[in-house]
């Protein structure tokens, strides 16, 4: 679940909570369906926060240069890496 879809649901249930009448639907309680959407949706935005949160990344690059003993050139090598946390 995402943050768009954690948002919608938590609209949803706050307009089933608080701006339909609790006696439209005679056999299920609108306001409960509402209240249950909104905790739904607040687990998914904290979850959903914390998994696709902002992370730090570092990036680590290297540069060596060498001779080759039997062209005499100069060799190059370029690394580049992203460290983990």
């Amino acid at each position: 679940m995402g943050i768009g879809s954690s948002i919608f649901l938590i609209a949803i249930g706050a307009i089933l909570a608080f701006a339909i009448p609790g006696d439209v639907v005679s056999f299920i309680d609108l306001h409960m369906v509402g209240y249950i959407l909104m905790v739904v949706g607040v687990i998914g935005l904290i979850v959903s926060l914390f998994v696709f949160g902002p992370r730090r990344t570092r990036r680590i690059s290297e540069s060596r240069a060498t001779v080759d003993p039997v062209t005499g050139d100069r060799i190059v090598t370029r690394d580049t890496r992203d460290g983990g946390i």
